[in-house]
This record gives C-alpha cells, sequence and structure tokens, in this order.
C-alpha cells in the first residue's frame, strides 16, 4: 500500500476532519501535529513543506509522492485509486 503521511495542526478542525477520513477507511498513515513538535522538528517541517511546495499550509497530506495541502476527500480518493491500479498493474 501506498504511504501516506501529513503534517496537521492538533487544534486545526480540518486536520481533524483528515486524519478521520483515513481512520474510518482503514488507511495506516503517519503523522505529526507541527503545534506540539520541538522547535527543531518545526523548522525541518516547514523546510520540507517549503521544498514540496512553496507554502505552509495544513493539513499538509503525501500520498506516495503527491502532496494536498488542505481537506480534500475527493482528490484523496482519486490518488488512493490511481496508486491501487497501478499497484495491481505491476
Amino acid at each position: 500500500m501506498v504511504k501516506i503521511s501529513m503534517y496537521t495542526l492538533s487544534t486545526c478542525p480540518f486536520c481533524r476532519k483528515t486524519k478521520k477520513y483515513f481512520r474510518d477507511r482503514g488507511i495506516p498513515f503517519d503523522y505529526v501535529d507541527y503545534d506540539t513538535a520541538n522547535e527543531k522538528e518545526q523548522e525541518r517541517i516547514a523546510a520540507d513543506m517549503m521544498k514540496q511546495t512553496d507554502h505552509i499550509a495544513f493539513p499538509f497530506v503525501r500520498i506516495g509522492d503527491t502532496v494536498v495541502i488542505g481537506f480534500n476527500p475527493d482528490r484523496y480518493e482519486l490518488l488512493l485509486k490511481a496508486e491501487k491500479s497501478q499497484a495491481a498493474a505491476t
């Protein structure tokens, strides 16, 4: 299965919705709550986000090599289906 990781804020309602979306579907993911991370980790996260998208915005969801900023279940679904199809073809 494709690797899913995200940067979120512990107080962000859209970040909570994003985590719930994946949990409700039984899709494993890793996440880091930016606001509860230490300063060094926050710097690393910010640098990673800027490198990927030139933006710092939450939730920041990486599905495989693709980044989705914001709560966007339609986009998540498309990416997950594409990954499934690609895995089935190999």
